[in-house]
């Protein structure tokens, strides 16, 4: 029945990425203004302009940010990492048979989590490290680049290996949301994900005991999960998704100048100008943590 197809307004949760201004430092404000006496005239002409000389790093939109962090792994060569190549043959049938299992056992009680994380999940990190859309700027700018940098590196593997989607070779599997328009190995979602989770493990602080940064990886995990029990991904994408994080983070590590060792740490965020953005950004998220 073609009335069926009104289920195409599930479409409509993907009006959820505007959670992700829950990671994020943007508003939908709206200011009114008089228009026989606008604000800028009653303020008086001696007194409304500042000395502002510069746009203050401090300033920058999170989202807006990470995307100067992104010009600098750019320059690196992230090209030139290696992933296995994906399961075929028997090994190939073995995670189509575990994905058929998963639509019947956990795809109903994850059915919620899989819609939620469509489209955005740095809301979810924002949940478990306690923050908001106004505090920990720094920090959340960390999520953006960990999303902005992995699905950068994603694309560029997605093409290489061009791996058809589970459902294209078991139509049966019927995801329940749409099928993104680019193959599927690596996973996107575990790539941000686990991207995301390992950049801010990176300025957590001591008196965490390992329980955030805990949370973190089961959360990535979870999310990378949640795309094979939808149908979306093989189990081999969310594991190749990981190692992308892993090795990209290598990469992003290497953009600056000194180690993470534990011994060097307090060299490691210095504030100097020669700092990286991205090492200034560490250092504001890292001196969040330690308020």
């Amino acid at each position: 029945m073609t009335g069926n197809t009104g289920n195409t307004g599930n479409t409509g949760n993907t009006g959820n990425t505007g959670n992700v201004g829950n990671a994020g430092g943007s508003g939908g404000w709206f200011f009114p203004d008089r228009v026989d006496n606008p604000f800028v005239f009653d303020a008086g002409s001696s007194s409304r302009t500042t000395s502002a000389t510069s746009f203050p790093l401090k300033n920058w939109d999170p989202q807006w940010l990470s995307w100067l962090v992104l010009q600098d792994f750019a320059d690196t060569d992230w090209s030139d990492i290696q992933l296995p190549n994906y399961p075929t043959g028997a090994a190939l049938q073995s995670e189509l048979d575990g994905l058929a299992i998963a639509a019947v056992d956990e795809r109903p009680d994850a059915l919620g989590e899989i819609l939620a994380q469509s489209e955005e999940f740095l809301s979810f990190f924002v949940a478990v490290l306690g923050i908001n859309t106004s505090s920990y700027p720094a920090t959340r700018c960390l999520l953006h680049i960990g999303e902005l940098i992995g699905k950068f590196v994603v694309m560029y593997f997605k093409y290489q290996f061009g791996r058809p989607r589970p459902s294209a070779i078991c139509p049966a599997l019927m995801p329940p949301i749409l099928i993104p328009g680019h193959a599927s190995y690596p996973s996107g979602h575990s790539t941000q994900a686990h991207l995301v989770a390992e950049l801010v493990k990176l300025i957590l602080p001591k008196s965490d005991n390992g329980a955030v940064a805990n949370s973190l990886d089961v959360l990535a995990r979870r999310i990378a999960r949640n795309r094979e029990i939808a149908g979306l991904h093989y189990p081999s994408d969310s594991e190749a998704g990981k190692t992308l994080a892993n090795e990209s983070l290598d990469l992003l590590q290497a953009m600056m100048a000194a180690d993470l060792d534990e011994e060097k740490k307090s060299k490691r965020f210095d504030k100097s100008k020669e700092e990286s953005i991205l090492q200034k950004i560490l250092y504001a998220a890292k001196a969040e943590w330690e308020a």
